[in-house]
């Protein structure tokens, strides 16, 4: 398990009370962990003070599962 994904998955406990076994990277924040649109958007906020970045609004969108997350965290660090 790569630093990024732990630290997500710290904010995905954080943020939802779940268990860190039941986030996998195809985990889906809705459906899998129940999530709703607050949720995702204060999951997105732990992100951007945890990684130091700004995800695009319209990226947030995107992002079903944890491993769209994660994928979106690596490219923000890697284009930095």
């Amino acid at each position: 398990m790569d630093q990024e994904f732990k630290k997500l998955v710290a904010i995905i406990v954080d943020v939802l009370g779940v268990s860190e076994d039941e986030i996998t990277p195809e985990t889906t924040f809705t459906d899998d962990l129940g999530a709703d649109s607050l949720d995702v958007a204060q999951i997105i906020m732990g992100i951007e003070e945890e990684f130091d970045l700004t995800v695009d609004t319209d990226s947030i969108e995107n992002i079903v599962t944890v491993g769209q997350a994660l994928d979106l965290i690596k490219a923000a660090v890697e284009g930095a």
